[in-house]
């Protein structure tokens, strides 16, 4: 389809660093690898700061800046919201976009707070009776490896699922002298690992099984209680400045549930392990067989079929860059990787074929309140010690 044909989607975003520049890079690259069947515009980008959010618009690649993201519901040029701000402000956001008809993009997680998540699926339920869509951005889930993952469970190669084991390990707060940054404060963030980085890791045991989970026990450990405060920040690092700071949420997170099958499942999330930069592992046994992820070697899933001869059974190495794999076709020869950034355009992609088709996309904002409700049953679970059904 030739570019004039395509209809736009103007986008609007809210939010610049981090998450922002993401963003930006998947809707600058959409179009230009994959045939989509609407043409995404980088109309606006927003922040409060005039100066940086207009330096962060040429930098990136949007048309226009603003200070305030309720002028992106009333430009008729904007047709979509993508939210990269911290959790705070994603409800405001969130429903008053859809309520607006303009479709929505959402960091995870949804919200800091089960509440304010059930308000946000209930708006997105209202908002898909009329053709605006939502989707909330667990990025990992479009991660090629993760995506064959999930086929093959869904597929039954490695029969009934008996044990989940997730782990999300981060090191960037080890040094206790490392500043404070607006996910250290539960104002903001919400909570701390937990909603950060478990948040995920909930995400990708019930996006692989198929299945949720319906109960959960859980401790959680705040290791440094005060920080420098932060003078500056960009993305995950930040410059300390004069004083210190009390931190308000979590360190560490560890739980383990039942899933919605019988089987059982552990997790762990912590920005305290040393050494380990963004490991995420998953690792699913089942009754036929066994699928393991690193994202820290992110083209690569182990595969382990139960049916193969003793003598020679054990885990294959499989290298997804294959053009039969997921997205891949788009990209490179075989065996040339992809990275991080990848994910977020498949992602775009995702969203901008669901809206052209008129469907529902996923993860959804019901997708995103599941979620909510399995780490508002940890956090729980933690404070008074004992199980919880989610």
């Amino acid at each position: 389809m030739g570019e004039a044909a395509r209809p736009r989607l103007g986008v609007g975003m809210v939010g610049y660093s981090f998450m922002g520049a993401a963003h930006s890079q998947a809707w600058r690259t959409a179009p230009r690898f994959f045939d989509l069947p609407l043409s995404p515009e980088m109309t606006a980008v927003v922040g409060r700061d005039a100066a940086r959010v207009a330096d962060a618009a040429e930098r990136l690649g949007w048309q226009s800046a603003e200070t305030d993201w309720r002028r992106l519901l009333e430009r008729d040029d904007i047709d979509l919201v993508d939210i990269c701000t911290p959790g705070d402000t994603h409800a405001e956001i969130a429903i008053a976009a859809l309520e607006a008809g303009k479709h929505v993009l959402c960091e995870k997680p949804l919200a800091n707070s089960v509440a304010e998540a059930e308000r946000m699926a209930a708006a997105a339920e209202r908002a898909a009776a009329s053709g605006i869509r939502s989707m909330v951005g667990f990025t990992y889930r479009r991660v090629p490896a993760i995506q064959l993952a999930h086929q093959l469970v869904a597929d039954g190669r490695i029969g009934e699922i008996r044990h989940v084991r997730v782990q999300y390990l981060q090191d960037w707060l080890s040094d206790p002298d490392a500043p404070l940054s607006w996910r250290l404060d539960k104002e903001k963030a919400g909570s701390g690992a937990l909603g950060d980085i478990g948040a995920h890791a909930v995400d990708l045991a019930q996006f692989i099984t198929g299945e949720s989970l319906v109960g959960v026990a859980g401790l959680m450990e705040t290791f440094v209680t005060e920080r420098p405060v932060a003078a500056s920040s960009s993305g995950l690092s930040s410059t300390a400045g004069q004083g210190r700071g009390k931190v308000t949420v979590d360190d560490a997170a560890l739980f383990f549930g039942r899933l919605s099958g019988g089987g059982l499942a552990s997790f762990e999330a912590t920005r305290f392990a040393s050494g380990r930069k963004n490991a995420i592992r998953v690792e699913i046994n089942g009754s036929r067989g066994s699928v393991s992820f690193d994202f820290e070697d992110m083209n690569v899933l182990h595969f382990f079929d139960a049916a193969d001869p003793a003598a020679t059974a054990g885990f294959r190495r499989i290298v997804v860059t294959e053009p039969d794999h997921p997205f891949i076709a788009a990209w490179w020869p075989p065996g040339h990787g992809l990275g991080y950034e990848h994910a977020f355009t498949h992602q775009a992609v995702d969203l901008v074929g669901a809206i052209a088709a008129g469907q529902d996309p996923a993860p959804s904002f019901a997708d995103g309140l599941a979620v909510q409700r399995v780490l508002d049953a940890v956090e729980r679970s933690a404070a008074s010690g004992s199980w919880l059904e989610v």
